[in-house]
């Protein structure tokens, strides 16, 4: 499997935030998002192959009691090896959370699906433009695999946040068609709002703290959970955090 990075830090998103964690982060993704922050794991792709060994012999040397593990990316579901690895830290009791955008489905062991369904505000019309925007509007969002991965949570007994990246009001009327997208697919796909968490887009701390206090009377109204960047306004976007 393609690494990016190994690291043992503050879980900085979700249900779990501030949870000592170990993530791995699969080098490579199937889409482009503009507001990436991590390209180094997507298309400007880094990093070199290792076996499943090698991959939990480093998190162990980082933190052998570590009880969280997050696997992410670039898109972890593309990487072949990745059911392999869930299936050995979850008979090690080892809590895992399984980062998506949810474009693909694989019956992967998991505690947490924290899945990521790309809005529009993801396409990198400018940034590429042509065949990679192209790409990308039509891959983002696959309402089946979906499905899948909530009833797959379900099914197991995990845990499931869906977590939109917010920048503008216009993003909450997609996350509502979404939601009532999939909704409709069947119950299994119904998602409480607690469940639904709104984080704001940007990787500075000055344009998070300017759009919080908007998102969060958002979440007030809507019944939605806030869903801070706790790890930037420890460590700013830095590699290994």
């Amino acid at each position: 499997m393609r690494v990016s990075e190994i690291f043992y830090s503050i879980q900085g998103e979700g249900k779990l935030a501030g949870v000592p964690s170990v993530f791995v982060r699969a080098s490579g993704c199937n889409l482009r998002c503009v507001w990436c922050d991590t390209p180094y794991a997507s298309w400007e792709a880094t990093g070199g192959d290792m076996s499943v060994d090698e991959i939990i012999a480093r998190m162990d040397s980082l933190s052998p009691s570590a009880s969280h593990v997050v696997l992410t990316g670039g898109e972890p579901m593309i990487m072949p090896e990745i059911e392999e690895i869930a299936s050995r830290l979850q008979k090690r009791g080892t809590h895992i959370t399984i980062e998506t955008g949810g474009t693909m489905f694989k019956p992967i062991a998991m505690s947490l699906l924290s899945m990521s369904p790309k809005l529009s505000n993801s396409t990198p019309h400018t940034r590429e433009g042509g065949k990679f925007a192209q790409l990308h509007e039509q891959s983002r969002l696959n309402f089946t695999a979906m499905n899948q991965l909530i009833s797959h949570a379900r099914s197991t007994g995990a845990d499931v946040q869906l977590k939109f990246v917010v920048a503008s009001e216009d993003d909450l009327r997609e996350i509502d068609d979404v939601l009532e997208r999939l909704a409709h697919i069947g119950r299994e796909s119904v998602v409480c709002q607690a469940d639904v968490l709104l984080m704001p887009e940007g990787v500075l701390p000055e344009v998070l703290r300017e759009r919080t206090p908007w998102l969060a009377e958002v979440c007030k109204k809507r019944g939605n959970r806030f869903c801070p960047r706790l790890h930037i306004d420890l460590y700013g976007n830095t590699r290994g955090t």
